[in-house]
């Protein structure tokens, strides 16, 4: 391949990351003074104020919350490894970032030895025994809003399994360590603006739960910027994981009042359905890049497949065009385009359905594919094929000392989830059976119009768009780690940033800068940040045939780790307020 040479106008600088999804809040307008990087505008100057890369010799942990990045350098300090430090963020997440931070939720985990070896933990959520295939159908067959909001809308948790059974193969320090810190910020923390302002964006949906308006919304309003926020029941719930690790959640106290919670508001989840909730350990998805290698998430995450297919389809040619112009976007659409198809016609639950991922991910499946794009004109998507998760979901990447690798991606689905807090508990439950096809052909909360390969059924996960990855250079040393929410943007924004370092030659706190797009086949629309692209690129692009929307908000909120010959530099998106530290 050609390398390109970049010539930037100016160099972005940031570090700061958050775990906004689908819609995040709109970007602020670009001042006229806005920097240029090869004919695509970037984020404002302004941001970069906030966000600086952190860089540190030793380790690093980048999350969407700055307490909760402390809490996982707090740990690496004490010895711990990368799990170690995973389990303490993820916690310490769910106290400080509740609209993504998620033991009433799920994730996964892909994380790489030292040694090299690579495994891949699924703690997805999954359906309750008393799923049905059209549970969310009125009589007349339209989708209804039950599985956005409310009791119905919740899957069986696995956070807490999943993070327990990491530990388990993987952790060195005591569970309760982990916790601890979780359990300090339960008891009060400082609620700073970005997070004020959050609760305050869902207010009619917490109001409409007397726990979540209890909890979120004292005196009728979110907790204001400089308040010491203090949750009582949630300190008592994570004390409670600390001395009897997961039992307590699916079979002890935690349980029979996530129960209490579903009888008192019509849902599905029993005891039963607790009990018999399993982490998974899967194999991997490994891709080649142009000499990279990256491994991510296989099934019941749709990422590592989808993404895999978008890299195979552009590394078949030999010189990539420049950000920003209209043959650079162009090509990244179609690839994009392609892989939606296959991802939503073909992938779910791999306990559920069977798939044909060797022939997806293969280079020669990629060629059929490439040979199918003209360099000119868009291939409108068609009406016929079925395509086809979370908005509040959030990241975060992990260094140790020792050189062990954690990526992980945890889900609500929405923002606040279903909106349901568990009384006496003090977290939220997910409304992740969204995720599935509540009805095969028609779009879902994404717009995502999927097949019955994700249909729902009792006991199966939804199928996710999460693609938490780690990155190999050409020699098969620890290079990246990266990973993003976005819902189906995730897929698009991490291979995006991969692109923009490996192909782009940017640093990574360009890459995370630098704007992005989203084409999903369904609806047949390329989707860019709010002035991500210059006038006269849209309107080369809607020549070729391109449909055209600038979206209402931004496109994924990055947390990334890179090596360099000094150590680790960590970057958090931007697009809102998270933190990088190492030591």
């Amino acid at each position: 391949m050609k390398n390109i040479l970049l010539l930037f106008v100016a160099t972005l600088t940031l570090s700061c990351g958050v775990s906004r999804a689908h819609e995040n809040p709109a970007p602020e307008l670009l001042p006229a003074h806005t920097v240029v990087i090869r004919g695509t505008r970037t984020i404002p100057p302004a941001w970069t104020l906030r966000s600086k890369p952190a860089t540190a010799q030793h380790a690093m942990v980048v999350s969407a919350h700055p307490l909760a990045t402390q809490a996982g350098v707090e740990i690496l300090k004490q010895g711990g490894n990368a799990i170690d430090a995973a389990v303490a963020v993820a916690f310490a997440l769910e106290v400080v970032l509740p609209d993504a931070g998620n033991i009433g939720g799920g994730g996964f985990i892909v994380h790489r030895s030292a040694a090299g070896e690579v495994l891949a933990l699924d703690y997805r959520e999954a359906a309750p025994a008393g799923a049905t295939h059209d549970m969310y159908l009125d009589s007349a067959g339209n989708v209804t809003d039950k599985s956005l909001v409310g009791h119905l809308a919740a899957g069986v948790p696995g956070s807490v399994a999943g993070l327990y059974a990491a530990w388990k193969r993987l952790g060195s320090l005591p569970w309760p360590t982990l916790l601890a810190p979780a359990i300090r910020l339960a008891n009060g923390h400082i609620v700073d603006s970005a997070r004020s302002r959050d609760i305050t964006n869902d207010r009619e949906l917490l109001a409409q739960f007397p726990a979540s308006r209890a909890q979120f919304l004292p005196n009728d309003s979110a907790p204001a910027p400089g308040t010491l926020w203090k949750q009582h029941d949630l300190a008592r719930t994570l004390q409670l994981i600390s001395d009897s690790g997961p039992d307590v959640f699916y079979r002890g106290q935690i349980a029979d009042l996530i129960v209490a919670e579903m009888q008192r508001g019509g849902g599905l989840i029993t005891k039963n359905d607790l009990r018999a909730y399993r982490a998974k350990w899967r194999t991997p998805v490994e891709l080649t890049y142009r000499g990279y290698t990256i491994y991510s998430m296989p099934p019941p995450s749709s990422g590592g497949v989808t993404m895999g297919e978008i890299l195979n389809i552009l590394e078949g040619y030999d010189t990539i065009p420049a950000l920003g112009t209209p043959a650079y976007e162009h090509l990244l659409a179609e690839a994009m385009r392609r892989a939606f198809i296959d991802r939503n016609h073909w992938l779910g639950d791999p306990d559920f359905v069977q798939m044909p991922i060797e022939r997806l991910l293969s280079k020669s499946y990629a060629a059929s594919l490439r040979s199918e794009i003209d360099p000119q004109h868009a291939t409108p998507t068609p009406p016929s094929i079925t395509t086809g998760g979370g908005v509040h979901t959030t990241h975060y990447s992990i260094v140790d000392a020792k050189g062990n690798a954690a990526s992980v991606t945890t889900t609500l689905n929405g923002g606040f989830g279903s909106g349901v807090t568990v009384t006496g508990a003090g977290f939220l439950l997910n409304n992740e059976m969204d995720d599935f096809a509540s009805a095969p052909g028609k779009p879902n909360m994404y717009g995502l119009v999927q097949g019955e390969a994700n249909s729902i059924a009792p006991g199966k996960r939804m199928l996710s768009a999460m693609t938490p990855s780690i990155v190999l250079d050409r020699g098969g040393k620890l290079f990246m780690v990266v990973g993003t929410p976005g819902g189906p943007t995730i897929i698009t924004t991490v291979a995006q940033v991969i692109l923009n370092v490996l192909d782009q030659r940017m640093s990574l706190a360009d890459a995370v800068a630098a704007p992005r797009i989203h084409h999903q086949a369904l609806p047949d629309v390329i989707h860019y940040e709010r002035d991500g692209l210059t006038e006269a690129t849209v309107r080369a692009l809607e020549a070729m045939g391109h449909r055209m929307e600038m979206r209402r908000g931004m496109s994924g909120i990055v947390a990334a780790i890179q090596h360099t010959a000094g150590g680790w530099i960590g970057v958090a998106d931007p697009r809102y307020a998270g933190g990088a530290l190492g030591y």
